[in-house]
């Protein structure tokens, strides 16, 4: 931390020119996004502009309550993404780029300074689970080191002493498919995609950009000694409906852009509303899903048997539901009466006897189903149902759920318990349907 302190100071008596006001800040920034541009290919310009605003505020991240994760995914490999990384390199400060290095290497590292990780083909860290899982403490590090502060305990050393690794960092991840929705909410989502043919970038050759790269890189360090802790203590107006996890991810980013001033604002707020959109639109979890379609499917049904919602599911576009539904080939098979209470089950729903068309059988209920459609589905009023009257299955005896009729329902008889009374402890008094003599109720 010495020496880097000691070269910050150097830097800033030659730079400290460079970026006396606002509007140098924002140079600064239209310079560090114009060197991303000459080597990167992003799906649009709100991409760009997330990027460089990542690049910028990992030199402030020691004043930040959160560091979000930046993550660059594609479907196919050869999509860019290794680039990007490479090109951060360059920019960030004392980056750490790494393929498969350890969660040791990684903790005893940042023990001793401030790094930046910059993690390349992060998709085999999430492949392996159980006893070959190797990855383990590296998740926990992504997952926990977003938050200033955060600390993971491990012991060390042959007498086995507690020591808590400070894990917080700046970290880029670049790897295929999907992260893990604990590493996805706290990142910024870069959809990466093969280059087009009409799409051309500079050749990037780390030797020859070097120079160019440390230079935006220590301009953007003396910068952040100077606003970082105004950055840091800032609370930046977010675009409507950025809250909760949201709110943690880009407040960093957005009070570097206020901090730069110049259009970056404005930018900023754009990017942050287009990328928060798209995991929206595209991101659905097999519950949700669940959910949505026996939203679709129940109508204003009040009650439907659990044979008739499994036909409907597995029907697919014939009930109305989306053509790709995967319930017929649920994990290679249709779903089962017991996969759908166990998928139910985890938002409070349970199966119960409902009787509709006169037939009495296990089912579900619409107002059962309310409360977590008006919770996971936006399109759902919050305007609670009534709830519908009970009835009883007289050729079972169990309470059911009647959707032919409503009104009042009528009192079911109590069962006759028989009273395990000794017979010389018999009272006929206490008895009311005893006459003394042979009672086959109370057993005399």
């Amino acid at each position: 931390m010495d020496i880097e302190s000691d070269r910050l100071n150097g830097l800033r008596a030659q730079l400290d020119g460079e970026i006396a006001t606002a509007s140098d800040a924002c140079v600064l920034l239209n310079d560090v996004r114009s060197f991303v541009r000459r080597f990167c290919v992003f799906p649009d310009e709100h991409c760009l502009t997330a990027v460089t605003l990542w690049a910028a505020h990992t030199h402030m991240v020691k004043n930040f309550h959160t560091t979000p994760r930046l993550a660059l995914l594609s479907p196919e490999p050869a999509s860019g993404k290794t680039r990007v990384l490479e090109v951060l390199a360059l920019l960030v400060p004392q980056s750490m780029f790494c393929l498969s290095a350890s969660p040791a290497a990684i903790f005893r590292t940042l023990s001793k300074r401030q790094i930046t990780l910059l993690v390349d083909e992060c998709d085999a860290i999430f492949t392996k689970r159980g006893k070959d899982d190797t990855n383990e403490d590296l998740r926990a590090l992504l997952n926990v080191g977003y938050k200033l502060g955060a600390a993971i305990p491990r012991c060390v050393g042959l007498a086995h002493d507690v020591q808590n690794f400070a894990v917080h960092c700046a970290t880029a991840l670049a790897g295929l498919g999907d992260l893990p929705e604990t590493i996805m909410s706290r990142s910024v989502i870069i959809r990466m995609r093969r280059r087009a043919n009409s799409e051309s970038v500079e050749p990037f050759r780390t030797r020859l950009h070097e120079p160019a790269g440390h230079a935006l890189r220590d301009r953007l360090a003396i910068w952040a000694s100077l606003t970082g802790p105004q950055a840091g203590a800032a609370w930046p107006e977010l675009p409507p409906g950025i809250v909760d996890r949201a709110a943690e991810v880009w407040e960093p980013l957005i009070a570097t852009a206020d901090a730069a001033g110049g259009g970056w604002p404005k930018l900023a707020r754009s990017a942050c509303l287009e990328l928060c959109k798209a995991p929206k639109e595209s991101q659905m979890t097999l519950g949700v899903r669940l959910l949505a379609d026996l939203c679709t499917i129940f109508g204003d049904a009040t009650a439907l048997h659990t044979e008739t919602i499994i036909a409907k599911l597995c029907a697919g576009a014939e009930s109305g539901l989306e053509p790709d539904a995967p319930w017929n080939e649920l994990h290679g098979k249709p779903i089962s009466v017991r996969t759908l209470a166990s998928m139910l089950k985890r938002y409070g729903v349970n199966s119960q006897k409902v009787k509709v068309g006169g037939i009495a059988l296990q089912g579900y209920r619409r107002e059962s189903l309310w409360d977590p459609w008006r919770r996971y589905l936006p399109q759902v009023s919050a305007q609670p149902e009534p709830v519908e009257p009970l009835s009883t299955d007289s050729a079972s005896g169990d309470l059911a759920q009647d959707t032919d009729s409503g009104g009042v329902p009528g009192v079911p008889e109590v069962p006759l318990v028989r009273i395990p009374e000794r017979r010389n402890a018999h009272n006929a008094d206490s008895c009311p349907r005893c006459d003394g003599e042979g009672c086959a109720w109370c057993g005399t």
